[in-house]
Order: C-alpha cells, then sequence, then structure tokens
C-alpha cells in the first residue's frame, strides 16, 4: 500500500478517528489512578504510566494484525467490533471502581494493566483499520499517545457536550467492523460474484448499530425517570 494513496490515507485517518472515540476510558483511567499523588508525581505517573500501555497495545496490536491474516479471524473479529461500537452507545460505570493510588509506582501499575484489560477495542480496531499494514499500526500508535495523555481529556468534554460525536465514533467503529468482515477471505470469496453487495451491508451495520445504541439509551433514560418518579 502506497503511503500517498487515497487507501493508506483513508486507513489512517479512520485509524486517527478510532483513536479519538476510543481514548476517553484511557484518559478517565489516568485521572483515576493518578488522583491522590502529589502534584509533581502526577505526570510522571501520567507519562511512564502512558508509554508502559502504548508499549503492551503496541505488542498486542502488531499480533492481532499477524492473527488477523488466519481465515475466519477478520469475520471473527469484525463481529466483536460490531458488538464494541454498539457498547460504546451504552453508559459505562466501571471505571468508577478504579481505585486512586497513593504511590507512584502504584499508580503506573494501575494505569498500565487497566489500559491493557480496557484496551481490547483500540486493538481490535486499530488492527482491523490498518488492513495488515504494520507502518499504519505504528503510526496509529504514536499518533494515540498524545492524545491519550492530553487530547482525550478535551475530547471528553466535547463529548458531555456533543452527544453526536459519540455517534459519530460509534459509526465509524461500524464502519470498521464491515470493511474487517469483508475483508475476511472466507465472506470475500462467498460474495465474489455480487461484491455490489459489500456497500448496503456495511450501511446496515452502521444504521444497526447507531439505532440499537440509541434504543438502548431511550430505555435506560425511560428507567431512571421511572425510578424518580416511585420516589417521589
Amino acid at each position: 500500500m502506497d503511503i500517498f494513496s487515497l487507501e493508506f490515507l483513508t486507513s489512517l485517518l479512520l485509524i486517527v478517528g478510532i483513536d479519538l472515540i476510543l481514548a476517553g476510558d484511557n484518559a478517565i483511567v489516568i485521572a483515576l489512578a493518578a488522583a491522590r499523588l502529589q502534584e509533581h508525581q502526577r505526570k510522571r505517573a501520567i507519562l511512564y504510566g502512558t508509554l508502559g500501555a502504548v508499549a503492551i497495545r503496541a505488542a498486542a496490536t502488531l499480533a492481532v494484525v499477524w492473527l488477523l491474516k488466519i481465515p475466519g479471524l477478520h469475520l471473527i473479529g469484525g463481529l466483536l467490533l460490531v458488538w464494541i461500537a454498539y457498547s460504546l452507545l451504552k453508559d459505562h460505570k466501571e471505571n468508577k471502581n478504579i481505585e486512586a493510588k497513593t504511590s507512584l509506582g502504584a499508580a503506573i501499575r494501575t494505569i498500565i494493566m487497566a489500559d491493557a484489560l480496557m484496551g481490547l477495542d483500540n486493538v481490535l480496531a486499530i488492527g482491523g483499520a490498518a488492513s495488515g499494514n504494520y507502518l499504519l499500526v505504528i503510526l496509529g500508535l504514536l499518533i494515540s499517545i498524545p492524545l491519550v495523555m492530553g487530547g482525550s481529556t478535551l475530547f471528553l468534554k466535547l463529548v458531555d457536550r456533543y452527544q453526536w460525536i459519540t455517534y459519530a465514533g460509534s459509526g465509524i467503529l461500524a464502519f470498521t467492523a464491515g470493511k474487517m468482515i469483508f475483508d475476511d477471505h472466507i465472506i470475500h470469496d462467498a460474495v465474489s460474484g455480487f461484491s455490489w453487495i459489500k456497500w448496503p451491508v456495511l450501511l446496515l451495520i452502521i444504521t444497526g448499530v447507531l439505532f440499537f445504541g440509541w434504543r438502548s439509551q431511550q430505555r435506560e433514560k425511560d428507567a431512571e425517570q421511572a425510578v424518580v418518579k416511585s420516589s417521589i
């Protein structure tokens, strides 16, 4: 893939978008883990914790890119990413269980371990968007470092203010999931006679994820309103 080709640049923009959307959880992890540290220790915890987490994520992503060459795994990964895209639209409260640490070493370990456990979405999404190109993986991970360390905090504020950004991110992941599914050798060979079906299916996946994600949010709001009314 030529680095100046439209395909390469499109994939890189896709990875940047994925990093922007998924960096928010990592910002929360860093903030909570370093909350009880003294001011001069926080920057070191953020720096070392983020670098350690990115190193682990780099190894995991490169492994995923290699594994995705096995027939059938693109399909499985794509289906899993569809679920991740849908889950992005739901309210996640599990990050609140991350304990703030009082020592620098403990905070760094917490950041690295939590990021490794939560990083499946990033690893899978970037691996799928890279389409086997290791240069794209490396560039995507390099881009993720400043995003996680600084830009993600600003992005979190924007997400709180503009709900459509979360939907846009979910749509990007759904598109990547559909792309992964059709990149799988099994699916590619099965639809080779009518390749036109790819784009209607991609549109269906994106629409389905956004619709059911929206319905899930509405059900949660209705349930919260019902609890409030019953307590009055």
